[in-house]
């Protein structure tokens, strides 16, 4: 039996103490515990010594590189292309990728978007394709690849177990001992898998207010900040954008019915804050890929992006032209007087459309492609007594109830106009 070279409670007082932890120390402690050396109880006082204390930036630097190591990393040097990758933070309505991916790929750069699946409130990228008849998330590293170097140019897909195990296994342990707001581990999360994945770039939309998971402007900041320095201190070009979640993206909040709004912007129309977002992104993307002048306005309008997409669709066998689920219920609240829509707020439309059968509670269950909630209305707009302001899908009735409890109070008719806020508010870099 092989004798460890450091003990998991000395790498658990020095951080609980306010100290450094040692390199070496620090990535034998993620090994371990991939292992199953480090037992749970072990890095979950760890992990909550990080959250009460944090962590200098080199540490946060080898606690990402030793997750990293944990598992495989991808290599797309043989594609004789750029490769670029977008990461958000998440939020309400926030379906940019679905747009954003064919875009960018347009202009000849590779995009391997490997994304997840939705939890709670937040929509997952993979539950909302998967309302497209016969599309498939799961692809081997062979199809990925052919995708990527062909024609397509762009794969939206789940990311195999082998890159960055160690994350897997610490994210389930946050996720139960109240230590997943920790900056450190938030970041190394994020910038184990991503820079594990080998893309050449990389753009962060960090999400602030009701929405996001950072609710808190600053702290949102911090994150973005250090996720830039550990993508930059890996050789990964990386950039970050401060976007508003007050307020949900867009006016789809679901499954199926946000892929309908995708579309709607892939055609040159949708709603304006989801078209200047996609614009903003797919310009940050080209801009880290060599290309600042590219025009990403005109390839959204003149169909090029929509072909882009339709060849993406089809590539995972799923069929783009085909009918969207539609729900068999619906329920429209209309205003109840005149005026103009001052508030809406992001976090009670997403547990709403969570309870209409949209997300789910736990990793097992089953989405409802055709749940959601579609706003009529965002603020800023005016309304008259009777006008529609959202309206609730659902396959069961019997959901709205608990539906409309998440959104009571979360929005409001006045008498004077209001201005909306910038979307985009800043721009990070190294």
């Amino acid at each position: 039996m092989s004798v460890e070279p450091f003990d998991a409670v000395d790498v658990i007082r020095a951080k609980r103490d306010g100290g450094t932890v040692p390199e070496p120390a620090l990535r034998w402690m993620v090994d371990a515990y991939t292992r199953g050396y480090v037992t749970d109880p072990q890095m979950a006082s760890f992990a909550m010594a990080v959250f009460q204390r944090g962590m200098q930036r080199d540490e946060i630097r080898v606690l990402t590189d030793a997750m990293i190591a944990s598992g495989e990393r991808m290599s797309f040097a043989a594609l004789g292309k750029k490769t670029v990758d977008k990461h958000s933070t998440g939020g309400v309505g926030d379906k940019i990728t679905l747009p954003l991916a064919p875009l960018v790929a347009c202009f000849g750069v590779a995009v391997p978007q490997l994304s997840g699946r939705g939890l709670g409130h937040t929509g997952g990228t993979l539950d909302k394709l998967e309302a497209i008849p016969g599309w498939r998330a799961a692809l081997s590293n062979e199809e990925m690849f052919a995708q990527l170097q062909g024609d397509v140019g762009a794969v939206i897909c789940a990311a195999g177990s082998g890159l960055a195990p160690a994350d897997k296994k610490l994210y389930a342990l946050r996720d139960v001992t109240g230590t997943v707001e920790a900056i450190p581990l938030i970041a190394s999360s994020i910038m184990s898998k991503k820079i594990a994945e080998g893309t050449d770039a990389l753009v962060l939309d960090v999400k602030f207010g009701s929405g996001a998971f950072m609710q808190d402007i600053d702290r949102a900041r911090e994150l973005a900040r250090t996720m830039v320095a550990l993508g930059t201190d890996s050789g990964v070009h990386t950039t970050a954008l401060l976007t508003d979640m007050n307020v949900p993206l867009g006016l789809a909040i679901g499954n199926a019915n946000e892929v309908r709004e995708s579309v709607e912007v892939l055609a040159g129309g949708g709603p304006a804050d989801i078209r200047e977002l996609t614009l903003a992104l797919a310009r940050e993307m080209l801009a880290l890929s060599g290309q600042p002048d590219a025009d990403v306005e005109r390839a959204l309008d003149d169909g090029r992006a929509m072909d882009s997409w339709k060849a993406m669709i089809r590539a995972q066998d799923g069929d783009p032209d085909a009918a969207l689920p539609t729900a068999r219920e619906t329920h429209t609240v209309t205003a109840p007087s005149d005026g103009f829509v001052t508030r809406m707020d992001a976090l009670p439309f997403g547990i709403g459309a969570w309870r209409l059968g949209a997300g789910r509670a736990r990793a097992e269950d089953a989405v409802v492609f055709a749940a959601g909630i579609d706003l009529h209305v965002k603020p800023g707009d005016a309304v008259r007594a009777g006008d529609p302001v959202f309206t609730l899908s659902a396959d069961d009735a019997a959901r709205f109830d608990r539906a409309l409890d998440a959104v009571d109070g979360a929005w409001e008719i006045g008498a004077e106009h209001i201005e909306r806020a910038p979307l985009v508010r800043e721009r990070i870099t190294a």
